[in-house]
């Protein structure tokens, strides 16, 4: 199968999606599919990249770590011709999003859709961010995910908000998996040691993009309660981000900065010593569509303190794998991390559990799950040849410019004055966190 990837974000950006992405990648090409992808570019990618279109883009968009693709690239449908794609996979609903719909219906090929992120909880990385920027967010992917072919939601909370929110588009689940054998065996003491923790003392750890969406202001504030009345515990933080700033100062506030690590972006082996020098593993988000960083944790058999969000109760079981908490406070985590620092035989007990969940997310099995959902789409809408049909092609352009034009506009329409998306609606997105 040839499979052709859309993704506004992609190697080296450090992200959920491109990690999504790039490991789906790689598991299908070990089963033998060939595999295009179509990204921006960014700063510091790597060079002779098999098989990846990179789109001109403009870099760090409004102070961020994300690049935005251009709308154009001379050579990209003579690479789509040589390339005789099967499918297209589309990551986002906007950007190079709206370019897999061009390409799906210009080819007459399948469109499947990842619906990654909560993309209303994103909107303050956008001039003008308002709750009707929002509003629109929600009408625009919804209206999106029904031009597709089929929707894959990364955990059953995603699906169920798709639903109520009216995709009627086929919706399947399919979880990101884990690399197990990379994460099993690390070098924790190596990472204390350079970081300067002591071997005995306890750790409560973080991993991820440091961005406001991950409510890490809270989880921060959380931990510096936990630890200002533990001498012997630390923070250590592997990531990078425009919050960073805002922990250091709240550890500062607190006047434990010495006990605060920010390790920065580590790739692999760095990174697996790193969660292996944590003792558990605590995540605040409530903007996850799965929890990626937290099933690595597990991986590492890192029992896992988190707030009750979509993403994170597929993976989280209340004392089973870690502490599920349904108050979404600094108090509440604080209490939840003291409490089971407290109880070392419990905290080893669940950090057992987290192994097993983790073996249920296997990354070869949810490569597997993709290949079958592709499998599927292309026997109920088998891609036609490509033949002399100048006029039809056409035709096919332009319905997709009128299903892209018409969905903007009444996504628009649709966040400023129809109530569909009101704030009731918006408020069945939060009632998962």
């Amino acid at each position: 199968m040839n499979i052709v990837i859309f993704t506004n974000t992609y190697t080296p950006h450090v992200g959920g999606v491109a990690r999504s992405v790039e490991a789906f990648v790689t598991e299908y090409r070990k089963l033998g599919h060939r595999v295009l992808v179509v990204a921006p570019e960014f700063a510091g990618m790597p060079e002779n990249e098999q098989d990846v279109v990179r789109i001109a883009a403009i870099q760090n968009f409004n102070a961020t770590d994300f690049s935005v693709a251009l709308p154009f690239h001379d050579k990209l449908s003579q690479i789509l011709d040589d390339f005789k794609p099967d499918i297209i996979h589309s990551q986002h609903p906007f950007l190079l999003g709206m370019s897999a719909l061009r390409t799906a219906r210009y080819r007459k090929l399948p469109l499947v859709f990842t619906h990654h992120t909560l993309y209303e909880q994103y909107t303050h990385y956008v001039p003008g961010d308002s709750l009707t920027m929002q509003h629109f967010a929600i009408a625009l992917a919804t209206r999106y995910a029904n031009l597709c072919n089929q929707v894959i939601a990364p955990s059953q909370s995603i699906a169920d908000l798709l639903h109520e929110r009216g995709v009627t588009s086929p919706v399947t689940v399919i979880p990101t998996g884990v690399y197990l054998e990379k994460f099993a065996n690390g070098d924790g003491l190596a990472v204390r040691r350079r970081l300067g923790i002591p071997a005995d003392a306890t750790v409560i750890g973080h991993l991820g993009r440091l961005a406001p969406e991950k409510n890490l202001e809270v989880l921060a504030r959380a931990v510096a309660q936990t630890i200002s009345a533990r001498p012997t515990s630390h923070f250590l933080v592997v990531g990078a981000g425009p919050s960073e700033p805002a922990i250091r100062r709240i550890f500062a506030q607190a006047g434990i900065s010495e006990r605060l690590h920010m390790a920065g972006v580590l790739q692999q082996q760095q990174l697996t010593d790193a969660l292996h020098a944590m003792d558990v593993f605590a995540f605040a988000s409530a903007s996850e569509t799965q929890g990626m960083v937290i099933t690595e944790a597990m991986a590492a058999g890192l029992p896992v303190v988190a707030f009750n969000a979509p993403g994170v109760r597929e993976v989280v079981e209340n004392d089973k794998n870690g502490l599920l908490l349904n108050e979404n406070t600094a108090l509440a985590m604080s209490t939840a991390l003291e409490q089971l620092l407290r109880q070392p035989a419990r905290l080893a007990a669940l950090g057992q559990g987290a192994l097993k969940t983790a073996d249920e997310f296997a990354m070869s099995c949810s490569a597997t799950k993709a290949i079958r959902c592709f499998q599927s789409v292309l026997e109920t809408m088998p891609a036609s040849p490509k033949t002399e049909r100048d006029w039809e092609d056409v035709l096919a352009w332009i319905k997709a410019e009128w299903d892209i034009l018409s969905s903007v506009a009444v996504a628009g329409t649709t966040a400023v004055g129809s109530g569909l998306f009101a704030d009731n609606k918006l408020a069945a997105g939060k009632k998962l966190s």
